[in-house]
């Protein structure tokens, strides 16, 4: 997903002459706060130097968890934290407008496919994908994979909740996790019943205001869907504005949003650049993590708790690493047990999705904004105003339906763009063209991922296993048609050319299945490895206080946590899932909210 910069690499220099002229003139000016920007990072500097080899909590991994947890966290002044992260900052001297490939929302695709700021993970060759190998960028950087995104905003259904909570997940039930979405969010068109008014983490609502994106809302409801102000509130069901993690034409990541503002704070140390390789335990208690930073091994310890929050590949890989998981697995490998504990790894979960693409007849899509004058123009602009179509990720519209009758609550998501994308950005667009990106939500194959070897710095064996049921492979099939139904609409017949993909000679069901074989493509959504659930379950690695089962003194805190993966982007409820942690963590009382009214179609004999 990208898409404003592509194609620009060779002009990268440019930009980045660009930007320091523009900031050298900022700082003239003392106009954009760069003053405060320095202060930020000396003081980032001096604690991440610090001589405490010893604190409350350890937190590992400052992405879209533990960037929540780790101002929670310090909001106590007797609490101290240290928060560590394998990647860089997501700043240059303190400044996000010099780190423009990261906080330029268009820019989002120099990430994606960079691993100076990305972990580059690949699965196993897909056994019914035609053997390919997918690739699975994540984030290695402040902020996480917040700073990679597309800064798509989706809370996922209430239902989701409520079934995590059946599946084990006791409190974690949608009355119980709604308030933690509010309580993060500033949503700038104002708080509400669903909507968080004072949170720090801004949402917006695109401003484009495209004519494709018009199209494609107007083609919906034409095909006999409804429209939904609000997908994120009573009623997800339908096409609609897409809200995003955009504030002032900047990427909100949670490194903006919760780190940036606690940074100063004498309670907390961060320290970037510093890769875990261990958790340390005296028998099964937790006591501290070992690390390598510039090449030296050091270790640090909690007086409370370790919490990782590395993602759904980083997490179990490192309670594996540190002798937590299948026994059988960890003295194969030659590492010590702590605890066995099967479920680490396993019950791996992902949205798989599929590019249907349509050439457009008008100039008006994206494909010249992608020239390299149009894109010096563009990024100036940005660089100067943080406006303009460097200021927006262009996934502006999308919806959420039904695959069909007897569905209780939508299992099919929608993003449009008014663009085309090859082989996730890589490649630069070759026409006028627009397309949706569409996937079920609640696929049935499932996962694991299991080390490699004994080495840190080895990736994991991920193996997602998808298209592995004849039910995915049947919902892959409707997604295609369904998308092909509403792009027949009248509202895209001034717009509308040939079809590029799949294209026309691919209609039979048996052609489809094979176009997506070879055009499926993950959707960056891994989840579900270190499942949360009842210690009576040996499938469930924590419990639903978020504490590691069999062990003492730790927890995990991030998507890998969740029973089940949500219908819906993954972003919005990773930052909840810490929210609500943290109250857990200091023992606060669970927030909630009864008896919030959730859309709910009036008849299941129709899929629509």
């Amino acid at each position: 997903m990208s898409y404003l910069m592509k194609g620009f690499k060779g002009h990268s220099s440019v930009m980045c002459k660009v930007a320091g002229s523009l900031f050298r003139a900022h700082t003239l000016k003392s106009t954009f706060g760069i003053n405060e920007h320095l202060k930020i990072w000396r003081a980032s500097s001096q604690l991440s130097s610090a001589k405490t080899d010893s604190y409350s909590y350890i937190i590992v991994g400052a992405g879209s968890a533990g960037c929540v947890l780790a101002n929670r966290l310090t909001e106590d002044p007797h609490s101290s934290v240290l928060l560590l992260e394998a990647g860089p900052k997501d700043t240059v001297l303190g400044s996000t407008r010099l780190m423009w490939k990261i906080h330029m929302p268009a820019a989002l695709t120099y990430n994606l496919c960079d691993e100076k700021y990305n972990w580059y993970y690949h699965t196993t060759p897909q056994r019914h994908l035609d053997g390919r190998v997918m690739y699975w960028p994540r984030g290695r950087v402040w902020g996480g994979s917040s700073s990679l995104n597309a800064m798509v905003y989706i809370r996922g259904h209430a239902e989701d909740y409520n079934r995590w909570d059946r599946e084990g997940a006791r409190g974690w039930d949608y009355e119980r996790c709604l308030p933690y979405f509010k309580k993060a969010q500033t949503h700038e068109l104002g708080p509400d019943r669903y909507r968080g008014g004072n949170g720090p983490l801004h949402v917006s609502r695109g401003k484009t205001n495209h004519p494709l994106h018009q199209a494609f809302l107007e083609a919906a409801q034409q095909a006999g869907y409804p429209f939904t102000d609000d997908m994120n509130g009573y009623q997800q069901e339908g096409f609609g504005w897409m809200d995003m993690t955009i504030h002032k034409g900047q990427r909100w990541s949670t490194a903006s949003a919760y780190l940036r503002p606690a940074i100063s704070r004498p309670n907390f140390s961060v320290a970037e650049k510093t890769l875990v390789t261990k958790i340390l335990f005296q028998g099964t208690k937790c006591i501290g993590i070992e690390y390598v930073k510039n090449g030296q091994r050091k270790k640090v310890f909690a007086n409370k708790e370790v919490i990782l929050s590395g993602g759904a590949i980083n997490s179990p890989q490192l309670l594996m690493l540190s002798g937590i998981g299948n026994a059988d697995d960890l003295r194969k490998l030659g590492i010590p047990v702590v605890c066995h504990l099967p479920g680490v790894g396993q019950n791996l979960q992902d949205h798989l999705e599929v590019y249907v693409q349509q050439k457009c007849t008008k100039p008006i899509t994206l494909y010249s904004a992608q020239k390299p004058l149009n894109m010096v123009r563009i990024g100036l602009e940005w660089l100067w105003k943080f406006t303009g179509e460097g200021a927006t990720a262009h996934l502006e519209s999308g919806g959420f339906i039904r695959s069909e009758p007897g569905v209780p609550h939508p299992d099919i998501q929608f993003h449009f763009l008014p663009s085309q994308v090859i082989d996730h950005g890589r490649v630069a667009p070759t026409m006028e063209a627009y397309q949706v990106h569409v996937g079920p939500m609640r696929s049935t194959s499932v996962g694991w991922l299991k080390l490699k070897s004994s080495d840190p710095n080895d990736h994991p064996i991920i193996e997602p296993n998808y298209l592995s049921t004849e039910r995915d492979i049947w919902e892959f099939r409707q997604c295609v048609k369904l998308t092909r139904e509403i792009f027949a609409q009248k509202a895209f017949e001034k717009f509308r050319g040939p079809e590029i993909q799949p294209g026309n000679h691919v209609q039979s069901d048996k052609d489809i299945d094979a176009f997506i074989r070879q055009k499926a493509d993950s959707a960056y959504h891994p989840s579900c490895t270190c499942k949360m659930g009842q210690p009576s379950d040996s499938t469930a690695v924590v419990d639903p206080q978020t504490k590691v089962i069999g062990v003492e003194n730790l927890r995990v805190v991030d998507a890998s946590i969740m029973p089940s993966v949500v219908t819906g982007n993954l972003n919005a409820p990773t930052i909840m899932i810490a929210e609500k942690a943290a109250d857990i963590i200091k023992g606060l009382p669970s927030l909630q909210e009864k008896n919030v009214p959730v859309y709910k179609p009036k008849t299941l004999e129709t899929q629509r």
